[in-house]
């Protein structure tokens, strides 16, 4: 089967968690030594860069898909009739990340005119979040230039997710950057079993399986902010239900490599795990990707 590689990081706001997570410390433990205090930071970077270098983008998702062969179809997508039911920030931040992936998705299918509309979702979430600037009229003007121009597009897409990144950052919000982060990754792994299921490509399938690696981190980095937000727990209950059927899931370990090229912004993966899905467990992902994806967006 096939490595994963090739994971270009233009997550949403995943740098404000991880960024948050390694800067902050404790105040009950000043009588550590300086030695037990960088064993400790050592060790939270170390779990912070787990979970960045696992969890591919909606942009790095949708790519894959159309690599393999996927079909554009809006059927696929959360209607963007159901932007006015998200009042909570649970709802408004879970379905920011589930909008950013669909635009996308209908950013690499050259969908341009339900490229704006989704646009549109992603700007209103941003602003009732209090995310300003990410998806602004200046950033609408710049897509409407570049409407033809897919790579600049996708570019102007990545340029409004570190704005909302850098401000989640600034203002201490890593628990909602985690739950944008699980919707954009929810709504990914959604779209790609129904592909899977309507076209039984192999690579895709084989895609769906090596989401176990991101599933385990996305799943920790909930954990470690439940407590901030009754939403991240109910959304972490959720997500161990998947994980429970993922952990059926047979893996044949290999050595994992990562390299970052931090002029370009993309960081390669080689891992030599591979992952055995049967029939039975994409049947079972599936279903439970949806049920857990059409409760976010209902």
């Amino acid at each position: 089967m096939p490595t994963i590689k090739n994971f270009k990081h233009i997550s949403i706001a995943l740098t404000s968690v991880v960024l948050f997570a390694c800067g902050s410390g404790s105040s009950e433990h000043d009588d550590l030594s300086v030695t037990d205090t960088v064993d400790a930071t050592k060790t939270k970077d170390t779990k912070a860069q787990n979970v960045f270098y696992s969890i591919p983008s909606p942009i790095e998702t949708t790519s894959l898909l159309k690599a393999a062969g996927a079909k554009y179809n809006k059927n696929f997508l959360n209607p963007i009739e159901n932007l006015s039911k998200y009042e909570s920030v649970k709802g408004k931040a879970l379905n920011l990340g589930i909008y950013g992936s669909d635009l996308s998705f209908t950013s690499i299918f050259d969908q341009t005119q339900e490229s704006m509309l989704y646009l549109r979702c992603t700007n209103t979430l941003a602003s009732k979040l209090g995310i300003s600037g990410a998806f602004d009229e200046k950033t609408t003007e710049r897509i409407e230039l570049n409407l033809e121009n897919r790579d600049s597009l996708l570019g102007i897409i990545s340029d409004s997710y570190w704005t909302a990144d850098a401000y989640l950052k600034d203002n201490g919000q890593p628990g909602i950057s985690a739950l944008i982060i699980a919707g954009g990754w929810i709504e990914g792994l959604y779209i790609a079993t129904q592909i899977a299921n309507t076209t039984k490509n192999e690579a895709i399938i084989t895609r769906i399986g090596e989401q176990k690696l991101s599933l385990d981190n996305l799943v920790a980095l909930l954990d470690s902010h439940k407590t901030e937000n009754e939403g991240i727990a109910e959304v972490l209950g959720y997500l161990i239900e998947l994980k429970q059927i993922y952990d059926t899931v047979t893996t044949s370990a290999g050595e994992t490599t990562v390299t970052t090229d931090k002029e370009k912004g993309v960081t390669t993966i080689g891992n030599g795990s591979s992952f055995a899905l049967t029939a039975d467990q994409l049947k079972q992902i599936s279903e439970k990707a949806a049920k857990i994806r059409n409760q976010i967006i209902k």
